[in-house]
């Protein structure tokens, strides 16, 4: 698993930070209404189903079983973090209270640093090892 993160690509580092910020946002704001849920994963199915149908390159495309994951989980994301944060305040996805943005930030920082930590300790184990 420390491998993986090691060799995280930027694209794949900002989605672990999207991530990160949706689920401070369900620390903070989290709503136990089953509308909510069901409501977002049927958004998900909808438009998982469209995004699948997008990429995919036909009967004979491999299928990526994390990238097919993805395609249903960011709608399923979406969805719900716009129910959540409703009438709380928001400005686009940053919340209202100083303290809370700070732990957002926060969060990200920390990842970035542990990713960054990570890489560095990778590249000199490699060269080490050469």
């Amino acid at each position: 698993m420390l491998d993986y993160f090691a060799q995280l690509r930027p694209g794949k580092i900002v989605l672990w930070c999207y991530l990160l910020w949706y689920l401070v946002t369900l620390v903070f704001y989290f709503d136990p209404a089953p509308r909510l849920w069901i409501n977002s994963l049927g958004i998900s199915g909808i438009i998982g189903c469209a995004l699948l149908l997008s990429v995919s390159g036909g009967a004979a495309t491999k299928v990526d079983h994390w990238q097919t994951f993805r395609l249903f989980l960011m709608p399923f994301g979406v969805s719900s973090f716009s129910s959540l944060i409703k009438d709380q305040g928001f400005f686009l996805i940053f919340p209202p209270k100083a303290e809370q943005l700070a732990v957002y930030v926060a969060s990200c920082l920390v990842f970035l640093a542990f990713v960054a930590a990570l890489k560095k300790w990778s590249s000199r184990s490699l060269l080490r090892a050469a």
